[in-house]
């Protein structure tokens, strides 16, 4: 296969690990409290950080893009359903083409302004037309998964402008590592409260999948198509986990998925593709 088709093989895997990701947090949100879960996934990532001149701001960048994106994320997630956090997931291309806009990265155009205003329309269908208690999803897990996907997109843009400089292994090393320290005091407390001995093994491999495919393999694979795509091109991709979540969330969790989810879904990454393709 050519380098392309490698490329975009490797961006498949990597939507498939995110999407999966909404499963294994439903299933270990069983037994474990959403804290303690978003941390323990995460500090199993951690890694030894080689030197380099820039620490701090590979440091910023972890904690931006993995450690309270990935907080962000399961306590939202504790709060919604998976189709919902995975609809509101797809806006992250809009949150990074504007703070790549800012940036000076990527222009604001005529088109990319419409296909934004339409992608909001969307989440308003989505939340006035749906009751939130029969969806299971609520306004406050909507909004802290939004704030994840607002952590992840200030990471995608400023890690643009670093991964020219350093490798995947480099940028995902200071990302954990950095996050493992300041957060493992929290880890402990949060672990005193939590009766793990009487986890399950489902909600351990779970737990285990969420800190290995979509936190680890997935990141790498996102560090190296940001070293050759544009920063909204590569979050554009994005927008195929609310279909690949809900069908899982459907299958796997038994979660329904009613016409206000879809038309919502259907018209917001309408917009979304529009303002990434203008």
């Amino acid at each position: 296969m050519s380098g392309t088709a490698v490329l975009y093989v490797l961006i498949f895997l990597m939507v498939t690990f995110w999407s999966g990701n909404y499963i294994a947090g439903k299933i270990a949100l069983r037994e474990f409290s959403p804290l303690l879960l978003a941390l323990y996934a995460w500090e199993r990532t951690r890694a030894s950080a080689p030197r380099l001149t820039e620490p701090f701001r590979l440091l910023l960048l972890g904690l931006l893009g993995v450690t309270l994106n990935q907080v962000f994320f399961i306590v939202g997630l504790s709060r919604t359903s998976v189709a919902h956090a995975a609809i509101i997931i797809g806006l992250t291309p809009i949150q990074v083409l504007i703070v790549a806009w800012l940036r000076g990265q990527e222009p604001i155009t005529a088109r990319k302004a419409v296909g934004m205003a339409i992608a909001l329309a969307g989440v308003a269908v989505l939340k006035a037309f749906e009751p939130a208690a029969a969806a299971g999803a609520t306004m406050l897990g909507d909004f802290v998964v939004f704030l994840g996907g607002l952590c992840f997109a200030l990471f995608t843009v400023f890690g643009k402008e670093v991964t020219a400089r350093y490798s995947t292994i480099t940028m995902n090393a200071y990302a954990y590592v950095g996050g493992a320290v300041a957060l493992l005091p929290l880890t402990i407390w949060e672990a005193a409260h939590q009766p793990l001995a009487h986890v399950s093994t489902g909600a351990w491999l779970a737990a285990i999948y969420m800190a290995l495919f979509p936190s680890v393999i997935a990141y790498l694979i996102y560090y190296h198509a940001l070293a050759h795509m544009t920063a909204s091109r590569v979050s554009a991709f994005s927008y195929l986990q609310p279909v690949f979540a809900s069908i899982m969330g459907v299958a796997i969790l038994g979660e329904s998925v009613g016409a206000p989810v879809i038309a919502g879904g259907v018209v917001i990454l309408g917009g979304v593709y529009l303002a990434e393709r203008g």
